[in-house]
């Protein structure tokens, strides 16, 4: 890729979670104990209430037995070292549990949506008594399960999922005691539908936001707090910065985001002191922390390309008698 010499190739390092893992699966297995009996108790009674706002509750827990079981599992796999081709070992395995659930909840929010809709249409009769109760209990448990995961590592976009999950429930299960307490009072049996289409509405919000920044991360996206195209400016006003090209940014996993480039810097500047510079730059002002940076001496053929396969803009320093110019950032690939 260069046409110079590689004169300083840096790479800092340095991540961590305030939570440990282990600590996660504590919190996440109380949840998951907690949100499985509560879902058997919760089918009983809502079958037998005839209320579709109760079953579509203890779906909508299912999932979230399923979104805890796979948090479990994605943390354990993710804390195997890296191995043989997996060279980040299995870290995105979280994110696929994330993009998992978000998927879940989309379908079953389309479903439900379908659902309540045939039962505004023609409403059946539902115990509002048996759905007031439940419902009752419903929050009190997952008041408990929100609290438990709350105190997690929310920052792992896999926990994060869980939590959405739960938190998501817990709004569904307010809605479905209001919708029994409007039935016993009122015997407005349509109050049922409207508090299932109420979860649908959660699901497919939580849904959306879990595909989205799950996808960020598959496709490589650079952190939503992170421009590039600012980020090579800024590394271009460092003293003795000539240009920033293949300029990278990406998360390898949630809250683990990771830059590499390549910088050319001005004939005879000490090029190693001016990539500590830059990845203290990185580190203090962006917390990228995982920076893999090739530094070379600029050559005399200033403004023509360095490398004939650069992707992303290229960043050039322009020195001129009154300071430096604004960035042109001219596009390279």
């Amino acid at each position: 890729m260069s046409e110079g010499h590689g004169h300083a190739q840096g790479h800092g390092h340095g991540h961590g979670h305030a939570v440990s893992a282990r600590a996660d699966r504590k919190l996440l297995s109380g949840a998951l104990a907690l949100i499985v009996g509560f879902m058997i108790a919760e089918v009983i009674v809502g079958f037998a209430a005839g209320s579709l706002a109760l079953v579509t509750d203890a779906a909508h827990m299912l999932t979230d037995a399923i979104a805890i079981a796979l948090a479990l599992l994605a943390i354990r796999l993710a804390a195997k070292p890296p191995a043989g081709g997996f060279t980040y070992g299995f870290k995105r395995v979280e994110i696929l549990s994330a993009q998992a659930n978000g998927i879940t909840l989309l379908l079953l929010a389309a479903y439900f949506v379908y659902e309540a809709v045939s039962r505004m249409i023609d409403p059946p009769e539902v115990k509002g008594a048996l759905v007031l109760i439940t419902g009752v209990v419903g929050i009190a448990v997952n008041l408990l399960a929100t609290w438990l995961i709350s105190k997690a590592n929310r920052s792992s976009l896999n926990v994060e999922g869980a939590f959405q999950h739960i938190l998501n429930d817990l709004f569904a299960f307010i809605a479905t005691a209001i919708a029994g307490l409007v039935v016993l009072l009122t015997g407005f049996a349509r109050a049922d539908a409207i508090a299932a289409l109420v979860v649908a509405v959660l699901m497919l919000k939580a849904g959306i936001s879990l595909v989205r920044d799950s996808g960020r991360i598959f496709l490589e996206a650079a952190p939503s707090a992170i421009d590039p195209q600012s980020l090579g400016a800024e590394l271009c006003a460092i003293e003795g910065v000539v240009e920033v090209h293949d300029l990278h940014v990406w998360e390898i996993t949630s809250g683990e985001p990771a830059a590499s480039a390549h910088i050319l810097v001005a004939q005879g500047l000490d090029c190693h002191q001016i990539r500590i510079r830059i990845e203290q730059v990185l580190a203090e002002r962006h917390h990228l922390t995982h920076s893999t940076l090739q530094v070379d001496h600029a050559t005399a053929a200033t403004g023509e390309a360095h490398c004939s396969d650069a992707h992303g803009a290229v960043h050039r320093s322009s020195i001129t008698d009154v300071g430096r110019a604004p960035d042109p950032a001219s596009p390279a690939h």
